[in-house]
């Protein structure tokens, strides 16, 4: 097979990304992050009916179902598609890099290994810290980029788009001014002062 024609039968993500490459480097979260290569990442809900089967589900499509909150777009996949490929695109002009390999190093500079539940003895009732499972990691990281993305664009002459993809690369290099990077590092911070 020649180098054109195995371009051509490469499945790229939105028709300019390619999935091979991208190594998840965090062993905890290598199970749990999704890299199968798809054309437009939408699976029809065909997970929702089994336990744990979320993490079969590519990642790129867990962001999109993460950014279908409650006003701008609820139950709107297609325009929440057109968002996250609109902010990879973003992504892929400041870097010069794949931007699913960004998102990739974006989540794991942002999942919490620990955060705080509430135990109770005898009618008191205790803060501890626990460790977060690597499942719950990927879902806290996905909410974190999602909700950061929104927030950036409220009074602000930014897009969603351009909100999301400066989240991601902002958490992608461990910058202090990302909301998603803040918010990992206050639950840990809490976790750390309750052991």
């Amino acid at each position: 097979m020649s180098k054109s024609e195995k371009k051509q039968s490469e499945v790229l993500l939105f028709g300019k990304w390619s999935m091979e490459g991208i190594e998840v480097q965090d062993p905890g979260l290598k199970a749990y992050i999704n890299l199968d290569p798809c054309f437009i990442p939408h699976s029809g809900g065909r997970h929702e009916h089994q336990r744990f089967r979320k993490s079969k589900v590519n990642v790129v499509e867990r962001l999109v179902n993460n950014l279908m909150r409650h006003g701008l777009c609820g139950g709107k996949k297609a325009k929440a598609l057109g968002m996250v490929r609109n902010a990879l695109e973003i992504i892929n002009l400041k870097t010069g890099k794949n931007p699913v390999d960004i998102l990739i190093r974006a989540m794991e500079n942002t999942a919490p290994s620990e955060d705080v539940t509430r135990v109770s003895y005898g009618g008191v009732v205790y803060p501890i810290a626990v460790d977060v499972s690597p499942q719950r990691r990927v879902d806290i990281t996905l909410r974190l980029l999602a909700n950061g993305a929104r927030q950036a664009t409220f009074s602000n002459p930014k897009t969603i788009d351009e909100c999301l993809a400066d989240e991601i690369i902002g958490a992608a290099n461990k910058d202090s001014k990302s909301y998603s990077i803040k918010k990992k590092d206050e639950m840990e911070r809490i976790a750390l002062s309750s052991r």
